[in-house]
């Protein structure tokens, strides 16, 4: 199947999220915009292979327990640390937002393939329109 470039300007492999990245990429694009650790000893294993068990973990779905690493170089108890620093801090806003804007500078970001997702959406069954606004009953 042929694609437009002007419709699909990237091609097909850019369109894949990435089950895991080189130390290259991770150098270049990534580690800059997550958050380091300020104390306490150095990190047995790089940040490069912690994001990519990260990775592994998100496109496989297991369990966090269930994560093997190599050789047990690292307890996945410390894979799951990072991951919920990273996303509390904002790191991962950071860098979604941070690819969004480079993808749009270089004319690759291809909006004519998104998919909203609502699987999260509230869906309110067997609940009647009202016509008097809803009060708050909770202490200001």
């Amino acid at each position: 199947m042929l694609m437009n470039k002007e419709i699909y300007p990237q091609e097909l492999n850019e369109r894949k999220l990435p089950i895991a990245v080189t130390r290259k990429q991770f150098n270049r694009y990534i580690d800059r915009l997550l958050s380091h650790g300020t104390r306490g000893p150095q990190p047995k294993i790089s940040r490069c292979r912690t994001f990519n068990y990260i990775l592994y973990v998100l496109h496989t779905g297991i369990q966090w327990n269930q994560l093997k690493t190599r050789r047990n170089e690292i307890h996945w108890s410390k894979v799951y640390k990072w991951h919920n620093r990273w996303s509390k801090d904002g790191s991962y806003k950071n860098l979604f937002e941070t690819g969004i804007q480079e993808l749009m500078f270089k004319n690759k970001l291809d909006l004519s393939i998104l998919h909203g997702d609502g699987s999260n959406t509230v869906a309110k069954k067997g609940v009647k329109e009202s016509a008097t606004m809803d009060t708050n009953t909770r202490k200001v």
